[in-house]
């Protein structure tokens, strides 16, 4: 299973939209060309961008701003990730090495200030104080949701609801806002505006719970990280919280231990752990729950090629392997 197919809608589009991001990517400092167009062009699945335009077509049609949106969106999103591997200390994002791995910490992390001020500039030729508003709120949730993941680091007695909480703050957030103004853009009411952000939040929550599964090896191989990469970074995610939870004892006692050292060397036996709890069912079924709730909220809208490729994204978002 591809996320590429359920894309091709908006190809046209999208060549649009990269030549955008491309053209505001552009700067007289050179160091920030040469690590933005890096990271840009790194092979993501550039779904958030995408993600606007299919629900800019749902909700009646995609015009310029919405090109000018979905831009935004990706830089901020990509801001996100230049600060995320620094913070992280990551080496390895989608299969080759971080832009702090190659350039430093205080280069990614200054690229990632400019593309944040970049993508406030571009708001202002929206000419909307609502559309402002929604996008400083969400990228305030997601600096939010970032100290709170800080917060609950090495931490293994992290309970399923703040997990979940990180999630929203943290990657659900831009899912919604992107959502929720190519609505507003399009015309549609408040009613179906609120609806569209609703998907997008569920969506966004199903893609990042799924994302976690892939740590702890529910992949094909191709997810262009290493298994563990969470548990090394002391983060307990929805797998490890719940084996926990079905876990008493040594066998508890000793992932705990793991998870406040981030000992990686304890992976095998917390493979084995998630395995005979049946965790990484459980979170794939929490994935499902949110895909579906995402689908409910399209009730709004009437249906439309562009809603049936949001609801194939859902679907898609609880079952990907990669």
């Amino acid at each position: 299973m591809s996320i590429q197919p359920l894309l091709k809608p908006v190809d046209d589009e999208m060549r649009a939209v990269d030549a955008l991001i491309r053209a505001r990517l552009n700067s007289d400092v050179i160091l920030i060309n040469t690590l933005g167009e890096y990271i840009i062009g790194s092979g993501g699945k550039r779904l958030r961008p995408a993600l606007v335009l299919l629900a800019a077509r749902a909700s009646g049609g995609a015009g310029e701003q919405h090109h000018l949106l979905a831009a935004i969106i990706e830089f901020i999103h990509t801001a996100t990730l230049l600060h995320d591997d620094v913070v992280d200390e990551s080496t390895m994002r989608r299969g080759q090495q971080t832009a702090n791995t190659v350039w430093g910490n205080d280069a990614s992390v200054l690229t990632g200030d400019f593309l944040y001020s970049r993508a406030f500039q571009m708001m202002i030729e929206l000419d909307s104080f609502d559309v402002m508003r929604v996008l400083a709120d969400a990228t305030n949730r997601i600096a939010e949701g970032e100290v709170l993941q800080l917060m609950h680091a090495h931490n293994p007695d992290l309970a399923e609801a703040d997990y979940l909480e990180v999630v929203d703050r943290k990657t659900a957030s831009l899912f919604s806002a992107g959502c929720q103004l190519a609505a507003q853009l399009g015309g549609c009411n408040e009613i179906q505006q609120q609806a569209m952000a609703d998907y997008g939040r569920h969506l966004g929550i199903a893609f990042q719970v799924i994302d976690d599964a892939l740590d702890y090896g529910r992949g094909d191989g191709n997810y262009g990280k290493n298994l563990g990469d969470d548990l090394a970074e002391g983060k307990a995610t929805l797998p490890l919280i719940r084996a926990l939870a079905c876990l008493e004892g040594d066998e508890a006692a000793s992932i705990r231990t793991a998870v406040r050292e981030a000992d990686l060397d304890a992976l095998d036996s917390i493979l084995k752990a998630i395995e005979s709890t049946n965790a990484m069912e459980y979170t794939c079924r929490r994935a499902e729950e949110e895909a579906h709730k995402a689908i409910a909220a399209l009730d709004a809208f009437d249906d439309s090629p562009a809603k049936e490729g949001l609801v194939e994204l859902a679907e898609f978002s609880a079952q990907r392997r990669h």
